[in-house]
C-alpha cells in the first residue's frame, strides 16, 4: 500500500463562489455566503473545498484574471472576511485549497500596466514581448480569442505581447527569475495565513521557448500539448518545491493541461519533488464530435472506450504518483448532462451511479458543487443569456466565418458550454432558488423548484443524501482508497465493472451506464456476495443490472 496521506485520503468539493451564495443582495456570491453555509458544507461529509479564485479581478474570466494577487475580490468580500471564512472552515475540521493562476495575470494589474509604459520599464520582462520592428512573431494558438491569435499588438510600445487566454490576460514570464521570486514570495503569503494548498491553474505551461519558434507540425492543431513541452517547466517547478512548497504540510494539484500518461509522473512522482498530484483532460475531451466546438455526439459516447480511458490513467499511478477523478466542474457542463441521463425517468438514478464511481477509483475524487443535488444543464436559447468569455468568443468566431449560429447554440445545451456548470447553487424553491434577495449575476436554472438543498435533505432517497452515504463508505473501507483497482468485463459496451482490493479485502463495483438492462461477465462468485450499497431500493445480486443501477458488493 502507498503512504497513507491526507490528500489521498479527502474528498474535494469544489466551489464556485460566484455562484454557491450571495449574503448582500448583489447577485454575486460571496465569502460571508460561503461562512452561512458551512454547515451545509461539513455535513456533506468532505474533508476539502477547492475555491475558484477570489483575488481582485475585472472577471474577463471571472477571477482566472487577476489584478491583485493579495487582495480579495471586491464583489466577494474584504480580507477580513476571508480570514473569517478560513478560521471558520477549519473550526469545522475542514480544509481549503486556493486557485494559484500564475501563468498570466490580468492586463490590469500594476505589473502590466508598467510594463506596457516603455521598453525600458522595470517590468517590462515580467511579460512576453515581441517588437514589431523585427516582423510579426511565430504564431501562437489563443484559447480565448476570437481569431485564435496569442499575441496582441500594443501601439505604446510598438510591440506585441503573450496571451495563450485572453487580450485581458497577459502570460508572465517565469524564464525571469525576478516574477518566480514574486510569486514564491505570494504563496508564502496565503500558506503563511494557513490555508492547506493549492489548485494550479495550467501551470504545465508555464515555460515557454522565448525565441518563439514555428509550432512543429507534429503536434497539428494540438496546442496544448505544445504548450505543456516548455524547455523549464520542471525546473521551475522543483525550484518552487525547494523555496516554498516543501516548507508546509500541504496538497498540491496540477491542472494538467497538454499532458498525457506519458509526461503525468514527471509531474508527481514524489521522488521528483514536484507536485503531488494532477487531473487530466482527455476523459473531459471524450464523445466530442470531431471539428466540432464541444459538441457531444448525438448517439453518446462510447463506454469501451470511456473505461480505457480511465483504466489507462489508473494504471499510471498504480506504483507511483497519485491521480485524481472528476467529471465536472467550472469548466465543464453538469456532469449528470454530460455523462448521465437528466431526463426525469433516469435522472436520480444516473446521477447516482456517477457518483457511485467517482467515490469507488483508486484516485482523489473532486466533487463540483451542486452535483450532490442532480443540478443539471441550463440549456440556454439565446446567446444573450450566456457570461463566459469562452462561449461568447466562439459565437463571435462562428459569427464571423457565416457559420449555423443556431446549431451553436443548440449544441451547447448538453454540450460544454462552460455556464452550463455555473449557474447559482439551488438551496430551496423560494425566489431565485435562495441563492440571493436580489438579481442573479447570471440566470438560475428553473428546475430549483424540485431540485435542491432543502426538498433533498428531507427525503431519505435523495440523490443528496446518497452521496452522503457513497462518501461514508469510502471513509470506512481502506480498500476503495489505497486498493488496486482491477478492469473486469473490459469490452462489456454497457457496464463499467471492476474490482477494489487490498489485504484480501475484495470490493466489486457494477455501474449500468446505459438506459435498459444489462448483463456482466465478472467470473466472480456473487452467492455470498454482501450489498454495500446501491441506487436502486432493493439493489441487485446478480450480474444483472436495470438501467443506469450501481452496486457496491463486498465479495
Amino acid at each position: 500500500m502507498k503512504d497513507k496521506k491526507w490528500w489521498r485520503e479527502a474528498v474535494v468539493y469544489q466551489i464556485y463562489p460566484r455562484s454557491f451564495k450571495d449574503s448582500d443582495g448583489d447577485g454575486i456570491g460571496d465569502l460571508n455566503g460561503i461562512i452561512q453555509k458551512l454547515d451545509y458544507v461539513k455535513s456533506l461529509g468532505i474533508d476539502v473545498i477547492w475555491l475558484n479564485p477570489i483575488y481582485a479581478s475585472p472577471n474577463a474570466d471571472n477571477g482566472y484574471d487577476i489584478s491583485d494577487y493579495q487582495a480579495i475580490m471586491k464583489e466577494f468580500g474584504t480580507m477580513q472576511d476571508f480570514d473569517r471564512l478560513l478560521a471558520e472552515i477549519h473550526k469545522r475540521g475542514l480544509k481549503v485549497v486556493m486557485d494559484l493562476v500564475v501563468n498570466h495575470c490580468s492586463d490590469e494589474h500594476f505589473w502590466f500596466k508598467e510594463a506596457r509604459k516603455s521598453r525600458t520599464n522595470p517590468y517590462r520582462n515580467y511579460f512576453h514581448w515581441w517588437n514589431a520592428e523585427n516582423g510579426k512573431p511565430s504564431p501562437r494558438y489563443s484559447f480565448f480569442d476570437v481569431n485564435n491569435d496569442a499575441w496582441k499588438y500594443d501601439s505604446t510600445t510598438n510591440a506585441y505581447y503573450l496571451h495563450y487566454f485572453s487580450d485581458k490576460q497577459p502570460d508572465l514570464n517565469w524564464e525571469n527569475p525576478v516574477v518566480r521570486q514574486e510569486i514564491y514570495k505570494m504563496m508564502r503569503f496565503w500558506l503563511d495565513k494557513g490555508i492547506d494548498g493549492f489548485r494550479m491553474d495550467v501551470i504545465t505551461i508555464i515555460s515557454k521557448d522565448t525565441t518563439f519558434p514555428p509550432m512543429p507540425a507534429i503536434y497539428n492543431g494540438s496546442w496544448d500539448k505544445f504548450y505543456a513541452n516548455g524547455p523549464h517547466v520542471h525546473d521551475y517547478l522543483r525550484e518552487m518545491y525547494r523555496e516554498v512548497l516543501s516548507k508546509y504540510n500541504m496538497m498540491t494539484i496540477a491542472e494538467g493541461m497538454g499532458i498525457s500518461t506519458k509526461e503525468v509522473l514527471n509531474f508527481v512522482d514524489a521522488d521528483r519533488k514536484e507536485l503531488n498530484m494532477a487531473y487530466h483532460f482527455e476523459g473531459m475531451g471524450y464523445g466530442y464530435l470531431p471539428g466540432k466546438w464541444k459538441t457531444p455526439d448525438p448517439n453518446g459516447y462510447d463506454l469501451i472506450g470511456f473505461k480505457k480511458i480511465y483504466s489507462r490513467w489508473d494504471s499510471v499511478f498504480a506504483e507511483r504518483g497519485w491521480g485524481t477523478i472528476y467529471l465536472g466542474n467550472h469548466d465543464q457542463p453538469r456532469m449528470l448532462t454530460r455523462w448521465g441521463n437528466d431526463t426525469p425517468e433516469f435522472r436520480v438514478y444516473s446521477s447516482k451511479m456517477l457518483t457511485t464511481f467517482l467515490m469507488t477509483m483508486h484516485a482523489t475524487p473532486y466533487y463540483y458543487f451542486g452535483d450532490e443535488l442532480g443540478m443539471m444543464n441550463i440549456k440556454f436559447d439565446r446567446i444573450e443569456d450566456y457570461r463566459d468569455i469562452e462561449t461568447l468568443n466562439m459565437y463571435q468566431k462562428i459569427k464571423n466565418e457565416g457559420g449555423d449560429l443556431n446549431a451553436f447554440i443548440e449544441s451547447q445545451k448538453n454540450g460544454g458550454a462552460r455556464d452550463n456548470g455555473r449557474t447559482p447553487m439551488q438551496w430551496s424553491n423560494t425566489t431565485e432558488a435562495g441563492f440571493t434577495s436580489g438579481t442573479p449575476w447570471i440566470r438560475v436554472n428553473p428546475d430549483y423548484t424540485t431540485i435542491n438543498v432543502s426538498a433533498e435533505e428531507q427525503d431519505p432517497n435523495s440523490i443528496l443524501n446518497y452521496f452522503k452515504k457513497m462518501v461514508r463508505l469510502r471513509k470506512i473501507i481502506p480498500a476503495l482508497i489505497y486498493g488496486k483497482y482491477t478492469l473486469i468485463d473490459k469490452n462489456n459496451p454497457s457496464i463499467f465493472c471492476y474490482t477494489r482490493e487490498l489485504n484480501g479485502h475484495k470490493i466489486l463495483v457494477l455501474l449500468n451506464f446505459k438506459a435498459r438492462n444489462a448483463t456482466a461477465i465478472t467470473g466472480l462468485d456473487l452467492s455470498r456476495a454482501r450489498v454495500l450499497i446501491g441506487n436502486y431500493s432493493n439493489p441487485s445480486l446478480s450480474e444483472t443490472l436495470r438501467p443506469y443501477e450501481a452496486v457496491v458488493l463486498e465479495i
